[in-house]
């Protein structure tokens, strides 16, 4: 009696593991969905994911440069942080450099930009303390070198807090692919008319960048500050396309350990903007209604601003 009660368990057992198993959920969504059916269900095939980019927090003050790894980025925002100076959002999705860096800290604007992509994984080093909560409960992968200690290391080039770097390979296994750029960016032939336009400087409080427009290369070179903006490796950066994006800059409810508070930028909302490329300015109109999607271009009489393939940057300023 007693091994024929012990058998009913075992087998009682093993029906409910069958039943109760499946990919284990990894603790950032639900579980793998089912579909009913006879016979108590089966299990569905998982839907495939959505791509993810890395995004990784650049340091830009004059101590940082050379930066490394900023060419092979897809996408560059240029955002204004504490006392005017500025700081690089780069967005990799179609290559994975072997290293990337300077890595600094993250603002609390960020949180609305990164929310147009799926699950992305932001490497950063740090923000101000009452912030970082907010980034363990935002639809993201927090990577900072706390957390993911072998994938940084501090160089030997630049001294402290300039020289923290990344190794990309060490968070993402290959580059994801152009699906994880969910921007709403479009990309393809220039629309007719435009303004012949050569060169163009964004000035920030602190901070001020120059893309000058190089028909022998079909890119617009950028500088910083007054100088020309190269890698560590002494290559020129280069962008298809550059985008002065007019925004709402306000005080964020964070500030520095100075007491100087952070700006906020505003990406989602409408406005104005400069769409530089093949040596043209065009006027564009900006609209992101909702912080789940990417930002939608058109020119001044609604048709879409499609951008020219390769590095796009977009620089926020003040509206």
């Amino acid at each position: 009696m007693t091994a024929a009660l012990l058998a009913t368990l075992l087998v009682g057992a093993a029906a409910t593991a069958c039943t109760e198993g499946g990919s284990p959920d990894d603790g950032r969504g639900d579980p793998p969905s089912r579909t009913g059916g006879t016979g108590g269900g089966t299990p569905a095939s998982p839907a495939p994911r959505a791509a993810s980019p890395l995004v990784v927090k650049i340091d830009n003050v004059p101590g940082a440069r050379p930066q490394t790894g900023l060419d092979d980025a897809d996408l560059v925002y240029a955002e204004q942080v504490e006392g005017g100076l500025s700081r690089l959002m780069a967005v990799y999705a179609t290559r994975l450099p072997r290293v990337v860096g300077p890595v600094r800290s993250a603002r609390e604007s960020d949180l609305e930009l990164l929310r147009q992509f799926h699950d992305p994984t932001l490497a950063f080093s740090g923000a101000q303390r009452r912030l970082l909560p907010l980034f363990d409960k935002a639809p993201l992968r927090a990577a900072p070198p706390e957390r993911r200690t072998a994938a940084y290391y501090r160089g030997t080039d630049k001294p402290l807090p300039h020289n923290l770097y990344l190794r990309p390979r060490r968070l993402l296994a290959s580059a994801p692919g152009a699906d994880a750029l969910t921007t709403g960016f479009r990309y393809g032939a220039a629309p007719a008319g435009g303004t012949a336009e050569t060169t163009r400087t964004v000035r920030f409080p602190a901070a001020r960048f120059t893309f000058d427009w190089s028909a022998e290369q079909r890119r617009w070179l950028v500088s910083m500050d007054g100088a020309p903006t190269v890698t560590a490796e002494r290559k020129r950066v280069a962008a298809s396309t550059v985008v002065v994006q007019y925004v709402k800059i306000r005080a964020s409810r964070y500030h520095d350990y100075l007491g100087n508070k952070t700006p906020y930028t505003e990406t989602v909302g409408s406005g104005t903007a400069k769409v530089l490329r093949d040596g043209r300015s065009f006027d564009a109109v900006w609209k992101r209604p909702l912080a789940t999607g990417g930002t939608e271009f058109t020119t001044a009489d609604g048709a879409p601003m499609n951008f020219a393939g390769g590095q796009v940057w977009v620089v926020f300023a003040k509206a």
